[in-house]
């Protein structure tokens, strides 16, 4: 993973102004400002504009944080030997992070609010979904070396897989229409998915050793 989004400890006033960032993003959207955040953690802006530069400076240390905490356990369930059920925790845990109710939230109005803030939208999307397509696809070309899979293009093979696992379940929470609400049925989806994927990409079968011996004649 990229050093960039390893988890430090944070001080306070850092985990103040992080954890008012997450909330404001699922209430405001990007429509949120550098008063609101500062009011919200209990600072000034001028701190603020100090310590993070601009509001997408900010967005980006919120994000790369994010996606250390968030992706950290999906990743490490990739470390073990069992090719299946390190994909398959990976599926849950992405599952289970995606369907909490303030990331959906956070989700609608930003992609609301991106067509005004394209630069803040694109900070988000680098720094979240695009990191973890990359910290996947890292993974699955080491896997592809191992001969686990069959050998393709990493980054394509991560973009599928992740589509994959997400179906059309946070579109369908975003239309009030009825989806995956519980633990069982997102079990049962990540399995399918999981499986639809190795089967994709199952190692090719080797060519079975040709004979070379002359026939002996009678």
């Amino acid at each position: 993973m990229n050093p960039a989004y390893l988890p430090v400890a944070l001080d306070a006033r850092d985990e103040r102004v992080f954890n008012a960032v997450r909330e404001l993003l699922a209430q405001q959207g990007m429509q949120m400002s550098m008063d609101a955040i500062a009011q919200r953690a209990g600072c000034s802006k001028q701190t603020l504009y100090s310590r993070y530069g601009n509001k997408q400076a900010l967005l980006r240390r919120v994000m790369q944080r994010h996606v250390g905490h968030a992706t950290g356990a999906m990743l490490r369930a990739l470390r073990g030997d069992d090719l299946r059920g390190s994909l398959l925790q990976f599926a849950t845990d992405f599952l289970e992070h995606f369907n909490q109710p303030h990331l959906g939230q956070a989700c609608r109005l930003i992609a609301a609010d991106a067509a005004q803030f394209p630069e803040e939208a694109r900070t988000l999307y680098r720094h979240g979904a695009g990191a973890l397509t990359l910290h996947l696809a890292e993974w699955i070309e080491t896997v592809c070396s191992r001969g686990l899979l069959r050998h393709d293009d990493p980054h394509f093979m991560a973009e599928l897989l992740l589509s994959m696992i997400a179906g059309q379940d946070f579109d369908k929470q975003r239309f009030h229409t009825p989806h995956r609400d519980d633990a069982a049925l997102r079990r049962r989806w990540a399995e399918f998915s999981v499986d639809g994927f190795l089967r994709a990409f199952a190692p090719q079968p080797s060519p079975a050793p040709s004979s070379n011996q002359p026939r002996s004649s009678s």
